[in-house]
């Protein structure tokens, strides 16, 4: 969701902010007001090309920044409770900034970090719809209209596809198992002759899981047996050796104990010692058993070292770990095995590829049953609301057309397009291809009201919507606007009166006389209470007459009720 929009230096807009609401925001104006230019600003931060030419005349730079609330949070269901009950405080805030210099650079950042145009796109343009910029509208993009029917559909086909996706990969992997099995059968005679090579000079040394760590320390104890021999047998000496230390301690406890008559605190004194005594007492034990069993034998030790030769020789050709010896000897007993026994590694990864298929068969069958009984009705209720925008009997067809097995993907085995009719007895076709931007604007309308909350979008944006519009048709637009407020943040470009009413924040686009000769300026202003009355007025009748201004209170005041 949009919080706040700044914008510098853009076209003919020196400076505005732009605070939309939770709900419905209405922008109006007169026509070349430059209500376009804040939709490219919108368009700049959902990632769209910078163009040098829309930095206003005079200045360096052009800037806009955003600041968003929901966006890329880790649990979207959360985002759609917290947005719904207004509380901002437990959704993630992001906000992004774009620059572009007069001549052409493009510099993004998005919470005070350097940014690339596509991070940008990546993070903003899945939240906003643009209805009426075709480049931007999910509307034209079939691959979105699966994902529409599905989130309509709800828990139905989110089983059914849950199913399926399972099971298409299951099938995907079994045929890779399959072809890595052939592939390998086929494998050059070099090729098999390297990894025999490598399983027979691994085996020739066997190597085993932590030996080689273990074979390491063992040669340190073993070359430095001397050594050692002799440290334990000083240290063993100097405690337990006549005139050692537990000789000299017991001479110390004895004179403490025969004077402690006189004070007690010299038998606490000999205690402590006495307490001392012990631990140097399981010391000299301690050495004294590491000397016994310190043992010099060439010959062991001569084996130890050709052991770690052979070892080291391994680690040299395949290693630098022995995880690696022992993954690259795996590597070539598996080739081997898969030649040795092409033919029944061949027969079992297709059985398994056969039983993957079949269960991808039953999946896909249940899931374009699922499909194809959920989309009629979700184009009779998108029908329902164009009826009520009075598109002169338009219907939306929502066509699922069966792929080959070879075309499928992980959203399903069937193309799911929705088709626009434009009237009655005429060959539905695609949107884009037939429809206006306003009906396509309104078509849009339609559909996102459909599908309400389930809908992964949380701003609407609609430039065209009421273009050719007027009469009872003007106020069933509103009322479907509305509607759709209860569930998005709808912003919306009107020349109506009848939709400006109902909007929650409203914002007046004026193009202001610059000094002489100076440029132009495109001011953004947010009517209050008090200044929505004429604004209405002069969208009603082009002049704030007392018989406009009042029909624009009748109007504001329908639209509180």
């Amino acid at each position: 969701m949009i919080d706040e929009i700044q914008v510098e230096n853009l076209a003919l807009i020196r400076e505005a902010t732009l605070v939309p609401a939770r709900g419905l925001t209405v922008l109006t104006g007169e026509t070349g007001a430059g209500k376009t230019a804040l939709l490219s600003a919108l368009k700049l931060l959902m990632g769209a090309r910078a163009d040098k030419d829309a930095v206003r005349d005079g200045e360096e730079a052009l800037a806009v920044s955003g600041r968003f609330y929901g966006i890329a949070s880790a649990d979207g269901a959360e985002s759609d409770a917290a947005l719904a009950a207004g509380d901002f405080d437990d959704l993630r805030e992001l906000v992004a900034t774009r620059r572009v210099t007069a001549d052409g650079r493009s510099r993004v950042s998005i919470d005070g970090r350097m940014a690339s145009v596509g991070e940008l796109a990546r993070a903003v343009a899945p939240t906003i719809d643009l209805c009426g910029q075709h480049e931007h509208q999910q509307l034209m993009k079939t691959s979105q209209h699966v994902r529409m029917l599905d989130a309509w559909a709800g828990e139905a086909v989110a089983q059914a596809h849950a199913v399926y996706e399972n099971a298409f990969a299951t099938a995907n992997a079994a045929a890779a198992e399959l072809a890595r099995v052939r592939e390998a059968g086929e494998a050059s005679s070099a090729k098999l002759d390297e990894a025999r090579f490598v399983l027979q000079r691994i085996d020739a040394v066997d190597p085993r899981e932590g030996e080689y760590d273990e074979l390491l320390e063992e040669l340190a104890r073993v070359e430095h047996a001397e050594t050692l021999a002799v440290a334990v047998s000083t240290a063993h000496e100097a405690l337990a050796g006549e005139e050692g230390a537990i000789d000299a301690l017991g001479s110390a406890i004895s004179a403490l104990d025969g004077a402690a008559r006189f004070d007690a605190k010299l038998g606490e004194f000999a205690e402590a010692l006495r307490e001392a005594g012990y631990v140097l007492e399981d010391m000299a034990r301690e050495t004294r058993d590491y000397r016994e069993g310190v043992e010099f034998d060439p010959e062991v030790l001569a084996q130890q070292q050709e052991r770690m030769a052979s070892l080291q020789g391994l680690l040299r050709m395949y290693g630098p770990r022995m995880e690696d010896v022992l993954a690259r000897r795996a590597e070539a007993a598996d080739l081997v095995s898969l030649v040795d026994d092409a033919a029944e590694r061949e027969r079992a990864a297709q059985q398994e590829l056969d039983r993957a298929e079949e269960a991808l068969a039953q999946a896909a069958a249940a899931l374009s049953e699922a499909r194809a009984e959920a989309a009629p009705r979700f184009a009779e209720a998108v029908c329902a609301q164009m009826d009520r925008l009075e598109m002169g009997g338009a219907q939306l067809v929502c066509d699922l057309a069966p792929l080959e097995r070879g075309q499928w993907t992980k959203v399903g085995p069937q193309a799911v397009e929705f088709l626009f009719r434009p009237g009655a007895g005429m060959q539905a076709r695609p949107l884009a291809r037939i429809a206006s931007g306003g009906e396509v604007s309104r078509v849009m309308l339609a559909v996102k009201v459909v599908l309400g909350e389930v809908d992964e979008v949380d701003t609407l944006v609609f430039d065209e919507v009421d273009a050719g519009v007027g009469g009872s048709t003007a106020v069933a637009l509103a009322d479907v606007l509305a509607d759709l407020a209860r569930t998005h943040q709808v912003i919306v470009v009107t020349h109506l009166a009848q939709v400006a009413v109902r909007g929650q924040a409203h914002y007046v686009v004026q193009k202001a006389a610059g000094d002489e000769g100076a440029m132009p300026e495109t001011d953004l202003c947010q009517l209050d209470s008090a200044e929505r009355p004429a604004e209405i007025a002069r969208m009603l009748s082009g002049d704030a007459t007392e018989t406009s201004l009042a029909h624009a209170r009748e109007l504001l005041e329908r639209a509180a009720d």
